[in-house]
């Protein structure tokens, strides 16, 4: 299925990864202690700009900030709109 939307520039569309649901010891997390994923997979990229082109391709696997890029929701699906900036690192 294609994404309704298409970034302009350098920027891209990432569908974070689920929050992780238990520990590595087994324990449960609570939603109110879950950490914000900073993981997730790239489904929509911009043009890039004239002297620089993208690097990361629909379908990678990314980490990124924290904090990075803004939440939207489209179809009733949540991303995350970034700047190729924010990526730091294809997994």
């Amino acid at each position: 299925m294609a994404l309704s939307i298409k970034p302009i520039g350098d920027r891209v569309v990432v569908e974070a990864a689920p929050a992780e649901e238990k520990t590595a010891s087994g324990l449960y997390i609570p939603d109110t202690a879950k950490e914000k994923p900073s993981q997730g997979k790239v489904v929509a990229v911009g043009t890039g700009k004239v002297d620089e082109p993208l690097t990361v391709q629909v379908g990678d696997n990314v980490l990124y900030g924290k904090y990075a890029g803004t939440e939207i929701t489209v179809e009733g699906k949540e991303y995350l709109i970034m700047r190729e900036a924010d990526i730091y690192a294809v997994i």
